[in-house]
């Protein structure tokens, strides 16, 4: 995290303001914990004026806000022209609509834009699909979802550190690393010497120095914290215990060793014949046996096992159908695993949780109360078992597993219940990590401060960050955690920075601040992943960067690049 003047040099156009009106602020709109926390990192971290237009000036974040120092608060019951109006919107650097209601912040931005035809917008969604849509109806916009941006930082804080912080571009998933987990071929540039490091030290893919990189996911679900490989009958071994695990599956396969039985029995009656063996077999269970009091013992004795077989499995198989047309139901009879990460609460944020545990190999084990929970449908194509109960409840964490789990991350939508959930856990199982989604930036905060290896996160307080930047940063793609520090995935056009076309890719690399990581010629759609360091930069072109926030203010306003030469080719960094 960087000083005010880094984010200030970017270069925006500004409608120069009315009398009385602040020259340099961002208009955000509701009250909530995101706005809150939005509105005190523009202030605090970034020095600009904000004007929060809120639905009730008696709101508790609303009464937070007034009393930060920069805010001036707007009380309005509809976020119309009007609002917008008296908030100095056409003079505003930004505009951040926050309400947790999808059609009203769509409805709103397009008020917005009618009034401001060029003015920045951040619009927070829940609807990630919605979001993607939307972003097409406006010329400058980010949209950006709560859980999303938060879900790296709690699955991260359930793994523990290095951060496995995945980012999506352009067909390419990247994360952060430790250098010895992955292929040099991986590792698309250095991050930092270690994750404990004071700040992030951009380098070259290839310098030893960098223990923390950013590498390139190769498409098999991993563990980027773990040195062990995966056994390559897990996936079988995991198959066979969740459908032979519960106590259906175990009668199931008490079934199917009767019926194997008889077959032996009726072979060695047929005198060794398969297809006679085979043949009364299939008779006798579909129930078409003959008695007969002078055919030998064992053909006897295989009639009756597969007559009495034959009329329990059609229920069981009945019973087997249903359940798995009814997800849930009988989810917590299936014996806890080990080692796996039970996520309790399976609505937005959860969901996300659970997909990213998935996709780096983790075992993942759902708690919902409701067998309609958001989260159910993922769940089911991730083959991910749910147990359906009150997580606060001792028996629905013996049921998930408490025991032999990993970690246990409570994000259902109520603070009581996550904390109540983290201390019954506790008291079950010391050993677990316990990661508590609270509202409450304070009440996080004195959680974790008093609480052995438990982990407490405000959604608000990691969005807010990304929120800020996406409104001030309009080339910012998207934001990589490292540790406790913050870098930039940023798209430049080269005609938007002084000096950048006629220089070569290696050119533009700043030792520790930004490198050059991708590529979009003029003309092309396709993004070109690192590219050749003797390419000379077009000015139609645009370059994906990595940076921190002074790497790339430094950047956009146009400082020397030149100088960047003698460093990457062996000058001290």
């Amino acid at each position: 995290m960087h000083g005010n003047g880094s984010v200030r040099a970017i270069k925006i156009a500004f409608v120069p303001p009315q009398p009385g009106e602040p020259a340099d602020h961002v208009v955000i709109c509701g009250a909530n914990a995101l706005t809150s926390r939005m509105a005190e990192e523009l202030t605090a971290r970034y020095g600009l004026a904000v004007t929060a237009i809120v639905p009730s000036a008696r709101d508790r974040h609303a009464v937070r806000m007034a009393a930060m120092p920069g805010v001036r608060l707007l009380e309005r019951a509809v976020l119309d022209s009007d609002a917008f109006t008296d908030a100095g919107l056409p003079t505003a650097r930004g505009l951040a609509i926050l309400a947790e209601d999808d059609l009203g912040n769509f409805h709103a931005a397009l008020r917005a834009q009618e009034l401001s035809p060029g003015i920045r917008l951040v619009i927070a969604i829940f609807n990630v699909g919605l979001g993607d849509r939307i972003r097409s109806f406006f010329t400058d916009c980010a949209v950006l979802s709560q859980a999303q941006v938060a879900a790296p930082s709690l699955v991260a804080a359930a793994l523990g550190e290095p951060a496995p912080s995945h980012v999506r571009m352009a067909g390419r998933t990247m994360y952060v690393t430790r250098r010895d987990n992955v292929g040099a071929g991986q590792i698309v540039c250095g991050l930092a010497k270690d994750i404990d490091a004071e700040a992030p030290s951009l380098r070259p893919p290839d310098d030893p120095t960098a223990g923390v990189v950013l590498a390139v996911a190769d498409g098999t679900p991993r563990n980027p914290l773990s040195r062990r490989r995966r056994h390559r009958l897990g996936a079988p071994l995991r198959l066979l215990r969740r459908l032979f695990g519960t106590q259906l599956g175990l009668i199931f396969a008490g079934l199917i060793a009767v019926l194997v039985l008889g077959f032996v029995l009726l072979a060695i009656a047929a005198g060794g014949s398969l297809a006679n063996a085979i043949y009364l077999t299939l008779m006798d269970t579909t129930g078409d046996a003959v008695p007969q009091l002078s055919i030998p013992w064992a053909e006897k004795l295989a009639q009756i096992l597969l007559t009495f077989d034959s009329l329990a499995i059609l229920p069981v198989v009945t019973a087997a159908f249903v359940r798995s047309r009814l997800p849930g139901i009988a989810s917590g009879d299936q014996p806890p695993g080990s080692g796996h990460v039970i996520v309790a609460g399976l609505g937005t944020v959860g969901t996300r949780v659970v997909g990213q545990l998935h996709d780096l190999g983790i075992d993942v084990v759902g708690v919902d109360k409701s067998a309609e929970a958001a989260g159910l449908p993922l769940a089911r194509r991730l083959g991910v078992r749910v147990v359906i109960g009150d997580a606060h409840r001792d028996e629905t964490l013996r049921a998930a597993g408490i025991a032999t789990c990993r970690s246990l991350v409570s994000v259902t939508n109520s603070d009581i219940a996550n904390l109540e959930t983290a201390l019954n856990a506790r008291a079950l199982a010391p050993a677990p990590r316990i990661v508590v989604r609270l509202y409450d930036d304070d009440l996080a905060a004195r959680v974790q401060a008093v609480s052995d290896n438990t982990v407490s996160r405000s959604t608000s307080y990691l969005a807010a960050p990304e929120f800020a930047a996406a409104v001030l940063d309009h080339q910012v793609l998207r934001t990589i955690a490292v540790g406790r520090h913050v870098l930039l995935l940023a798209d430049v056009a080269a005609d938007d920075v002084t000096l950048l076309a006629g220089e070569q890719i290696s050119a533009v690399h700043r030792p520790h601040l930004l490198r050059v990581i991708a590529l979009r010629r003029s003309g092309g759609p396709t993004v070109e992943w690192s590219p050749a360091p003797d390419y000379v930069i077009r000015a139609s072109d645009h370059v994906v960067v990595i940076a921190t926030r002074a790497g790339l203010s430094g950047l956009l306003r146009g400082d020397d690049t030149a100088r960047s030469r003698a460093a990457d080719s062996g000058a001290t960094p």
